[in-house]
């Protein structure tokens, strides 16, 4: 039997009237990347989008959609599928790879078809998942408004059993409104009004989304801590919110061997311990496989034993890793991609990045007022790279300060991050303002969201204030300073504030040494090509750029042995757009610095070395080793197509 390709089944679904969109392609972007081309119609559609809790039966919705813009929706009815153009899901419509290419659009449409797998129809639940949609989300199923959401950089999900049809195909409408810069609203760096470092913004269904078959009465959360004693806090929510008897197995990944066999309920918290557990740290990154059986229901997870805190080593007070000091050292990384903006073009895309930033030796990455896929930091926990966290800004142009809502829904979105991350034990430290973008301070709220970030996560540090408008807050005395490190030291430039030995010294940000790259390499737009000048140290060619960046590692060195600095992050991963002081150019085909040099300044290990008993940051600098580079470049093309013309 010939089976009829699936476009072939669809269009036979078509109303007569129905005009056919605008076929999917891929639009040039202003730069490409090496995996551009690779990317294909489904970059994301094989990997599970939520790695923590696992599922046997799902089926990805990753593909090609249609899309249209509109007006407000005002009521107005889901319009008759196809809609207008395709575009890729997942993707933003102001990237190449959504084959829309298009900046600020308001109002919108997406839709798309789909069959439930047969296997899914006896008793059991279909439920509909959203990673990420850029700004708010209305959700209709064959006509039925079956959710909504607000918050461009979190997952929702709706239970769809009782508006889908087993026997044909179903459609999906999501209505998104996304208002960037024209509401006061938690956005991180994007911007319609393009400046040196603000970028291109991200619109629609950025993140992946999916199917899951579960049974009536389900696992829909999982909270799961393990520490470095071997105690393992666990909660199992269900849908039904009834006590249902369940058992948890935790596996040693390497060995096979089962380290815990739990008998416990749902809906409640539950402690238990697991004898000598191999720690998770940067250098030996042990994970622990974790399943659950709940009635007919069985999901898969994973966990780590580590203890993240704080204590005085030597009078100094530290961040500690299982009650050692241990550096933060790592990169600033804005996850931005020029050919998809928000969305990696594929999931080894963004895994290139943070093998880069391991490879080097440093042992943590700052997420830069962006939310990443979950598996961003499933690669994170696997890797052994901590993570610094931040809450993506509120923006608040013509010089007003937040209203009470808009406040609130910022604190809302906050917990709402932390409640989905907190169980990737990479993640360290939660950031809530980043140099007072969007922070009031007629009174200072963020001693408030500190602790209100605290009691739902007690596990990790709280980084109030990363930058300035520093009151206090947090755990962190944290300071921004370009292009030379001020980390905790006797001397301070404003708007930062003199160091506070209450508190642990962060260097939040430094360095951002920039170097034109060839034009090949560089983001072409006359707006970024104007603000290069900008980037905060410009150097003239290779050489005195690698001076200046071993100037930068040994002053920051004699930081840690002379004060009490505790950690750094260095201005960072890529260039973005008309920022050119990456490790990398933005199109991640050359390495600014010798990977081999910078391997030997760092030294690998977690970037620590114990001396009597003291322990600090060693960069082993050789001051006659020579400056030259050898770049690591492939071929690459560059274009420029008509709606970015200058």
């Amino acid at each position: 039997m010939t089976l009829l390709p699936i476009a072939v089944l669809l269009s036979a679904l078509l109303p007569p009237c129905a005009a056919a969109p605008e076929p999917y392609k891929v639009l040039e972007p202003p730069l490409d990347t090496p995996w551009t081309s690779r990317a294909g119609n489904t970059p994301w559609a094989a990997t599970y989008p939520r790695p923590q809790l696992r599922r046997d039966l799902w089926q990805s919705l990753d593909g090609i959609w249609t899309f249209q813009p509109t007006e407000e929706i005002d009521n107005q009815a889901p319009p008759a599928l196809p809609l207008e153009k395709e575009v890729l899901v997942p993707s933003c419509i102001e990237s190449g790879l959504s084959g829309i290419q298009v900046m600020g659009v308001t109002n919108m449409w997406f839709g798309t078809k789909f069959s439930v797998p047969p296997l899914w129809t006896n008793n059991r639940r279909v439920l509909l998942h959203f990673e990420a949609v850029d700004y708010e989300a209305t959700v209709y199923v064959n006509g039925d408004e079956v959710g909504s959401n607000r918050g461009g950089y979190t997952r929702f999900s709706m239970d769809i059993t009782e508006s889908i049809t087993h026997s044909e195909f179903n459609e999906i409408h999501v209505y998104v409104f996304d208002p960037t810069d024209n509401l006061s609203i938690p956005q991180g760096k994007q911007t319609k009004r393009l400046s040196h470092i603000f970028y291109t913004p991200c619109t629609g269904i950025w993140q992946s989304v999916w199917l899951e078959s579960v049974p009536e009465n389900y696992i829909w959360g999982l909270d799961l801590t393990a520490d470095m004693t071997g105690n393992v806090t666990v909660t199992v929510h269900t849908n039904k919110q009834q006590s249902t008897p369940l058992e948890i197995n935790i596996v040693d990944t390497a060995t096979g061997k089962y380290v815990a066999a739990e008998q416990l309920v749902s809906d409640k918290t539950f402690s238990f311990t697991v004898d000598s557990p191999k720690l998770w740290t940067p250098d030996s990154p042990s994970l622990y496989n974790v399943t659950i059986k709940m009635g007919d229901d069985e999901v898969a997870s994973y966990t780590a034993f580590r203890t993240i805190s704080s204590g005085m080593v030597d009078g100094v007070l530290r961040p500690l890793l299982n009650g050692e000091f241990v550096f933060y050292f790592g990169p600033l990384d804005q996850g931005y991609w020029p050919d998809g903006i928000y969305t990696p073009p594929t999931p080894s895309a963004m895994a290139h990045d943070l093998e880069l930033i391991k490879r080097l030796g440093m042992n943590m990455v700052r997420k830069h007022i962006k939310v990443e896929p979950e598996v961003f930091y499933e690669a994170c926990d696997r890797m052994g790279l901590l993570v610094i966290q931040d809450m993506p800004s509120m923006r608040v142009f013509d010089n007003r300060r937040p209203t009470d809502d808009e406040q609130a829904e910022f604190g809302r979105q906050l917990e709402v991050m932390v409640r989905q991350l907190r169980n990737h034990p990479s993640i360290a430290v939660w950031v809530i303002y980043n140099e007072g973008w969007g922070q009031i301070t007629d009174y200072h709220p963020e001693f408030e969201l500190t602790e209100r970030v605290k009691r739902l996560d007690p596990t990790r540090l709280v980084d109030a204030v990363t930058g300035w408008h520093d009151h206090g807050a947090g755990d962190f005395h944290d300071n921004h300073h370009y292009a030379e490190p001020q980390c905790s030291t006797p001397w301070y430039s404003q708007p930062n504030t003199a160091y506070d030995a209450n508190r642990i010294a962060l260097q939040g940000e430094f360095g951002g040494i920039g170097l034109r790259p060839d034009d090949d390499n560089l983001w072409p737009l006359r707006p970024a090509i104007d603000t290069i000048n900008e980037t905060y140290e410009i150097h003239a060619g290779i050489e005195s750029y690698h001076y200046r960046a071993r100037t930068l590692l040994r002053l920051l060195r004699e930081q840690v042995e002379m004060y009490a600095c505790s950690g750094a992050v260095y201005t960072q991963t890529t260039d973005v757009e008309g920022e050119v002081n990456g490790l990398m150019t933005y199109d991640r085909r050359v390495v600014r610095i010798d990977e081999e040099a910078w391997r030997e300044d760092v030294k690998a290990d977690g970037l620590m070395a114990t001396n009597n008993d003291a322990t600090f940051i060693v960069f082993y600098l050789e001051a006659t080793r020579s400056v030259n580079t050898t770049f690591h470049e492939v071929t690459n093309r560059r274009c420029c197509p008509s709606m970015w013309a200058t």
